[in-house]
């Protein structure tokens, strides 16, 4: 016998039914069952457009509205992509052609998974470097000495190189990882640590490292490298200067004075310009042109690009033995790469009007990352030069993008054994140009410190550690500086004393705004941050100091007075049963007086001298107890002390309060306490909704604090309590009735 799913189905429905007698509007195990299978191709289709967006926008591809514009916009970035990948290749350490390979099938890739339609993912020059200081340190030179033909020792140029490949793929797949990892747990937001002023001084510091990494192949020396903290201070480039090659230096300078002058042209004339004068294009194809006729390898020592194979590589797993020593590092590049990206990214969004996901972007350069590893690329993330490129010429789509990739194919496959005499002087000079615009960020520190001196000590923090410590460590030690200025910040926040704005229902701090008047009687505290543990003992200190109160000595001196009476009761109790005591002994003598004096007066012998004083027990008496009444009459010199200053209400503008922890629920429940102690009131104003829910969920309410005590407004409080003194009468705009609607 079969039994089908919709059998199954009804059967769940009937007996979910007969348990509970009525049909429920809550969806049954029956209903949930049957929308997940009716609503599995949406929900699939869902899933794949989220995780694949270019099947959500290809389909839908204006060809009259885009084409035009993402064609330009793709050439004039391939011609970028073609000197910057060489170049920028320079900096991670490795051959040029592995930087037309990573401009190539990372681009291919972002295609498919990106979001952004502007950015121009591939080689940047942060990221080289970060890479180029790992395969520097895995692979130095002094681990390929070989000795030569004619006995002195040599580099194994080939093996070195080989294997810092090896290190840079496996380096570029562990963050790639890292990146997809942090996408699919939705960790985007891990980006929101890292601050703009952190972020660009970073670069900055960065940027520094670039230039002097650099500056061996203008000079055509050969200086020590070194890694780790205080690298670079320790290059000594100075010392190598008289070794300069002249003509190296020559193309080096007159490399650098074309650029500079095209590239301010392009600036200057960039609205004009249908295009921009792909001036790093012509100077590549120009030295190498020259270098090759003019034989200057050979006459002057100029030292050359050298081998560029043409086609591409089989691809090739890369080799995970390395992933325990570039671990760090690999964590550190997805966090920079992706900040970057993002960063960037969501600039062209805002501008343009469409949604960047952080997660989603994690998940596609990630994927960049991870694929690229196996075709011998490096890390890659966005380039801000070739961006703002494809942006400005037209580019609407990351369509720009594959015909960018199909300019670096056909390069790779036909042309690229044609630049094998191009001086590395020359790719120098393009990197050392594309560092203005990170230079320029210097320029942070004078507005930086007009606007925001935490910003600017972060940025300065960052720009230093960076520069000091290398890379990897300087990062470090900006995110921790940059997560302690926030601590501080949230741990001492502002607190004011508020006072209404006459005519308004405004309440403002009593020290910025002059024009403000408390309200006499009331004392409205407000913190400018979260009450939490860090500064709930702070609260609770201002929260005194500010409203004149010291509760601390005001509960104590109540605690010695109390036992003060108690004492004093105690004594006039003793005293007052000694006293009817002694009444009780004074009346029987009495007594036994009378009857001794009946007995006289029946013998005739009176005996006058004798006459109890019973007014002066009664005296004493009245006199005992007119002291307690007395005393009792000074059972309240708690509340007059606190209230000297006029003060009998206290309102809390929690409104800033996103949060409450259980040091902040004690430190409440203690104020109420104590501050009810002396006879004053205790209000919260502005509690959010998810607040409350998490005081309801400590036990915080209790008869002692009903939910009476709290108000939407700090206004709907003032009335509350001016109601209940009897002075509804006092002016105040908004004669609307307190109310509480928690």
């Amino acid at each position: 016998m079969q039994i089908t799913w919709k059998e199954v189905l009804d059967e769940l429905c009937l007996d979910e039914v007969a348990q509970k007698g009525t049909w429920s509007t809550k969806p049954t195990l029956g209903d949930q069952v049957k929308d997940s299978l009716r609503c599995s191709v949406p929900r699939l289709k869902h899933i794949l457009l989220t995780w694949i967006p270019v099947l959500s926008w290809l389909p839908r591809y204006s060809i009259r509205e885009n084409a035009l514009g993402d064609l330009i916009s793709g050439c004039s970035v391939g011609i970028m992509h073609l000197p910057q990948g060489m170049a920028y290749a320079l900096l991670a350490s490795l051959r040029p052609v592995y930087g037309l390979y990573t401009s190539l099938f990372p681009v291919l890739v972002y295609f498919i998974f990106g979001t952004s339609r502007h950015i121009s993912i591939g080689t940047f020059a942060v990221i080289s470097i970060m890479v180029g200081s790992v395969t520097e340190r895995l692979a130095p030179d002094s681990n390929f000495i070989v000795n030569g033909t004619n006995g002195t020792e040599t580099v194994d140029i080939d093996t070195r190189d080989a294997y810092r490949v090896q290190v840079a793929c496996a380096l570029t797949v562990l963050a790639g990882l890292f990146q997809i990892l942090l996408g699919v747990v939705r960790f985007g937001f891990v980006v929101t640590y890292l601050s703009e002023p952190l972020i660009r001084g970073y670069t900055t510091g960065s940027a520094c490292h670039v230039c002097v990494s650099q500056l061996k192949y203008l000079f055509g020396v050969s200086p020590s490298r070194f890694t780790g903290p205080l690298s670079l201070v320790y290059v000594s480039i100075c010392s190598l200067l008289p070794q300069t090659q002249v003509p190296e230096l020559v193309v080096s300078l007159v490399a650098l004075a074309v650029l500079i002058v095209v590239k301010e042209i392009n600036d200057c004339y960039r609205q004009k310009l249908p295009l921009p004068i792909p001036i790093e294009l012509i100077v590549v194809i120009a030295a190498t042109v020259i270098t090759h006729f003019c034989d200057l390898p050979s006459k002057y020592n100029i030292d050359v690009v050298g081998e560029i194979p043409s086609g591409l590589k089989a691809p090739s797993a890369p080799d995970t033995t390395f992933f325990s020593s570039v671990i760090g590092d690999a964590f550190a590049v997805a966090i920079v790469g992706f900040a970057i990206n993002i960063s960037l990214g969501k600039t062209f969004g805002l501008k343009y009007g469409y949604k960047v996901d952080s997660n989603q972007e994690l998940v596609a350069v990630g994927l960049s990352n991870t694929i690229g590893g196996f075709f011998h690329c490096y890390c890659v993330t966005s380039s801000l030069s070739r961006s703002l490129v494809q942006e400005s010429t037209g580019g609407k789509t990351q369509v720009a993008g594959v015909i960018s990739s199909i300019i670096v194919l056909i390069t790779v496959l036909k042309i690229g054994p044609l630049f094998e005499d191009l001086p590395k002087a020359v790719l120098s000079t393009i990197v050392f140009v594309n560092l203005k615009g990170m230079f320029k960020q210097f320029m942070d520190v004078p507005l930086l410190w007009k606007t925001n001196k935490v910003d600017l000590l972060v940025w300065l923090v960052t720009f230093i550690s960076t520069v000091v410590l290398n890379l990897d460590m300087g990062l470090a030690v900006a995110i921790a500086f940059s997560m302690l200025t926030f601590i501080f910040r949230t741990q001492l926040p502002r607190y004011s004393i508020l006072g209404n704005l006459p005519g308004t229902e405004l309440y403002l701090d009593t020290d910025t705004y002059k024009e403000v008047k408390e309200i006499p009687g009331i004392k409205i505290f407000r913190s400018s941050a979260t009450i939490y543990y860090t500064n709930a003992e702070m609260f609770l200190d201002t929260l005194q100091e500010k409203s004149g109160i010291e509760i601390g000595k005001l509960l104590s001196a109540k605690k010695k007075r109390d036992a003060k009476q108690k004492r004093k009761q105690e004594k006039e109790k003793k005293k007052t049963k000694k006293e009817a005591k002694k009444q009780r002994n004074g009346t029987s003598v009495a007594f036994s007086m009378t009857e001794t004096a009946t007995d006289g007066l029946h013998k005739g012998q009176v005996n006058l001298a004798y006459q109890p004083d019973i007014t002066m027990s009664d005296s004493d008496s009245d006199a005992g107890y007119d002291h307690i009444t007395e005393f009792s009459g000074h059972g309240d010199e708690a509340k007059e002390q606190a209230c000297d200053s006029g003060t009998h209400s206290i309102i809390l503008d929690i409104s800033t309060t996103s949060f409450v922890d259980t040091v902040t629920v004690k430190t409440l429940k203690n104020i109420f306490r104590d501050f009810g102690q002396v006879d004053l009131d205790i209000c919260l104003a502005g509690c959010q909704a998810c607040v409350v829910e998490q005081l309801e969920a400590a036990d915080f309410f209790s008869a002692s604090i009903p939910k009476t005590r709290l108000f939407i407004t700090v206004h709907d409080a003032v009335l509350y309590i001016l109601k209940k003194r009897g002075k509804a009468d006092f002016v105040l705009v908004g004669h609307h009735e307190y109310s509480s609607h928690f």
